[in-house]
């Protein structure tokens, strides 16, 4: 039997991108109760092995992953594939970083 699944942007509150310094991009996922929260860190897959793979980066070009308990947020830092506004940057502000988060899919029973 196939598990259930819900995309996160329908439980999710905020999945942002933003800038994290001119050699770094950040992303969150923030959820608005602890319930959610704790269930999609229970489930395991919001991970550094899936953030490399949605952004195409090694593991080592991610320098922070973490569930952070206190906002109901996961959290992970990557290394900018250029440096903010090099030639060649298109996304000064790092605004627009989130979209590949937006098609996870987490089991949900």
């Amino acid at each position: 039997m196939k598990k259930n699944t819900k995309k996160l942007t329908d439980v999710a509150s905020v999945i942002r991108s933003k800038n994290a310094g001119p050699f770094e991009v950040t992303l969150d996922i923030i959820f608005n109760d602890k319930q959610t929260y704790e269930k999609i860190k229970a489930a395991g897959v919001i991970n550094k092995e899936l953030i490399a793979k949605l952004y195409g980066v090694s593991e080592d070009e991610i320098t922070e992953f973490v569930y952070y308990d206190a906002a109901n947020a996961v959290k992970a830092t990557l290394v900018r594939p250029r440096h903010q506004g090099s030639v060649g940057e298109t996304d000064m502000h790092a605004a627009q970083q989130h979209v590949p988060l937006l098609e996870i899919r987490i089991p949900w029973e």
